[in-house]
């Protein structure tokens, strides 16, 4: 899930609760900085990961819902069964989705 704000601690703990099925908070670099080392482990504990990077797109797209293609998976898949390291494929698939490292990695987990 991708927050396009600076979430507080209260705005964490609240989505955690009222979503408990999240996998992954997408937060801007800045933004994730700010993050507290309380909600860090608060999260870390809770399976949730952390991960930076902006959204792509027009201030139109706010509030709607995109998903990752199944490209990007079979994408994944190919490069795995080439052979490709881990560190060449989130090179290569950042360079052909302009996805962050951190969502690409997640992604790669997940797939």
């Amino acid at each position: 899930m991708h927050l396009a704000f600076r979430p507080s601690n209260k705005d964490i703990f609240t989505l955690v609760c009222k979503c408990p099925n999240v996998k992954a908070l997408h937060i801007p670099g800045s933004y994730k900085r700010t993050i507290s080392g309380s909600t860090q482990m608060f999260l870390s504990m809770q399976g949730i990961d952390l991960l930076e990077g902006d959204v792509w797109g027009h201030r139109k797209e706010i509030n709607e819902y995109s998903e990752v293609s199944q490209r990007v998976f079979d994408s994944i898949k190919k490069y795995r069964s080439e052979g490709l390291s881990e560190e060449n494929i989130v090179d290569k698939m950042a360079k052909e989705t302009r996805l962050g490292s951190d969502f690409i990695e997640f992604i790669m987990k997940q797939a």
